[in-house]
């Protein structure tokens, strides 16, 4: 019985791609609609997949037990931008660092700074850290590749730990800045001491890093931090400990709930941030993409019903022969079934180059590796499967109406 079964489905297959090859041009103009929605379904997921991956590991190296305190707008207007802003102050750093469950606080100053080197300048992020072992509290994006971390004699000394971009032959600045050489902040000259981890995202890879107090005398913001970070003792959730840090300062601030100038956030708040405004440039591009794939479908539609009218003598001598309503009925949807695969199929490699060929601009041009392809086993079957489901379904009323031909009245069809 299966036997039988299997030499049907084979007979069904040649049959069908017998029809596709006498209408090349029509089956291609059919499939094109599928695969260009396909194709972009597939890019945009594969891509998607590995910038996620990218932001989890981003994420990662700040720690998942870290709350961060900063203005009520801190992620708005250029970075360092204060403007119009309340401050978060050494006094706000104190009532951070008693609450309860915190076991450490640092704040971090975050400007945007003059760097000029072999006489070019660009205008870059310049941190401001604490020149003690507390920065490790701050995670491992301040971690150096080369050379060293700041001392505690480096207080107020004048200098840095540059990004990794510039680490490379030519730099970002047209010329390798490493250990030892002499660099300009602000028009302040600074002595580089150490150079970051690469971290693949562009802003922080050419990201100057100098002592807290050293910021403070340059940007003239003494006592002020751009945000506070504080790690969580074990044993404590860190979403129970920023609702004491942010009911502690609301409190020292005389300021009701739900009008703070502040925001209290922990790490994990963070990335659900990023994920939701993730979801929803996909749920956009998808929608998109999905308008493409239903003009596919009824491109299907359409070819399945012209190819009911040009065969209908031919199901009419199947019939005529012993092929029964249900046989006409799986030839049909055999064939709608295989425009929708071979489009998913080209679809598949033309997403998967693209995404591959986004990955590499972003990498070459940009500098960001946030933008990751990444695709696996369950991605390709998932749209194959879908494919040939959408071209099955498109297929389905042509291949009713062909399955209910009278075949005399078929037989007669000019």
């Amino acid at each position: 019985m299966a036997g039988k079964i299997v030499s049907m489905l084979r007979d069904y297959f040649f049959i069908a791609v017998k029809g596709m090859r006498n209408r090349k041009l029509r089956s291609w103009l059919t499939m094109l609609g599928i695969f260009i929605g396909i194709a972009a379904v597939v890019a945009l997921i594969s891509v998607s997949r590995g910038m996620q991956a990218a932001i989890t590991e981003q994420f990662s190296s700040v720690g998942a037990d870290r709350i961060i305190v900063q203005p009520g707008s801190a992620f708005f207007g250029p970075p360092g931008s204060t403007a119009g802003l309340s401050k978060i102050t050494k006094h706000d750093l104190g009532i951070v660092e008693k609450a309860r469950g915190v076991k450490g606080a640092r704040g971090v100053v975050l400007k945007t700074s003059r760097l000029e080197f072999s006489g070019k300048t660009k205008f870059v992020l310049g941190f401001g850290i604490p020149a003690d072992a507390g920065r490790e509290i701050l995670g491992s994006r301040f971690d150096v590749s080369e050379g060293r971390q700041f001392r505690e004699g480096d207080r107020n000394s004048k200098v840095a730990i540059v990004g990794n971009s510039y680490s490379s032959d030519d730099g970002i600045v047209g010329k390798k800045i490493g250990v030892g050489d002499k660099i300009k902040v602000e028009g302040e000259e600074f002595r580089v001491v150490g150079v970051r981890k690469r971290l693949g995202d562009p802003e922080n890879d050419v990201a100057i890093v100098i002592p807290l107090e050293t910021a403070w005398n340059i940007y003239g913001n003494k006592d002020e931090f751009n945000f506070v970070t504080a790690i969580v003792e074990e044993g404590f959730s860190p979403s129970d400990v920023a609702a004491k840090v942010e009911d502690a300062i609301r409190k020292d601030r005389k300021q009701e709930e739900g009008n703070e100038d502040f925001q209290v956030q922990t790490s994990e708040e963070l990335f659900a941030s990023f994920t939701a405004i993730l979801g929803i440039i996909q749920a956009v591009i998808i929608g998109i993409a999905a308008i493409s794939l239903v003009v596919g479908s009824i491109g299907v539609m359409n070819t399945m019903y012209t190819a009911v009218l040009e065969r209908t003598r031919e199901i009419g001598i199947m019939k005529s022969v012993g092929a029964t309503n249900r046989d006409v009925l799986l030839l049909f949807l055999v064939e709608s079934g295989l425009y929708g695969l071979v489009g998913g199929l080209v679809g598949i490699a033309f997403g998967l180059g693209m995404a591959k060929t986004i990955e590499f601009a972003a990498t070459e041009y940009l500098g960001s590796e946030l933008l990751q392809a990444s695709t696996s086993p369950l991605l390709i079957l998932g749209a194959l499967a879908f494919s040939f489901t959408l071209g099955c379904l498109s297929g389905a009323a042509p291949a009713r109406q062909a399955a209910r031909l009278n075949p005399v009245q078929a037989l007669r069809y000019e």
